[in-house]
């Protein structure tokens, strides 16, 4: 996404979020506070999305584990 989409995005965040919070801002601060906002809050979204991941992945692998405990258990035949 070329810098102007990024500029554009957090102009559109920052009014948001001025607004949302209810804070009376001029027009760089709201575009400053959009920016840093949009970088700060895509960091800790990767990092979320990155731990998720691994737990999703945990979860998944625990899952097929115990679907392969009762398939043993339940085909495998008892000794």
């Amino acid at each position: 996404m070329p810098i102007i989409g990024f500029i554009l995005i957090g102009i559109a965040a920052g009014f948001l979020a001025t607004r949302l919070m209810k804070i009376d801002a001029d027009i760089p601060t709201t575009i400053a506070i959009g920016v840093f906002g949009a970088l700060i809050g895509g960091l800790v979204l990767r990092l979320l999305i990155a731990v998720m991941g691994l737990m999703a992945g945990l979860v998944g692998a625990v899952l097929g584990a115990m679907a392969l405990i009762w398939a043993w258990q339940t085909y495998g035949g008892k000794r």
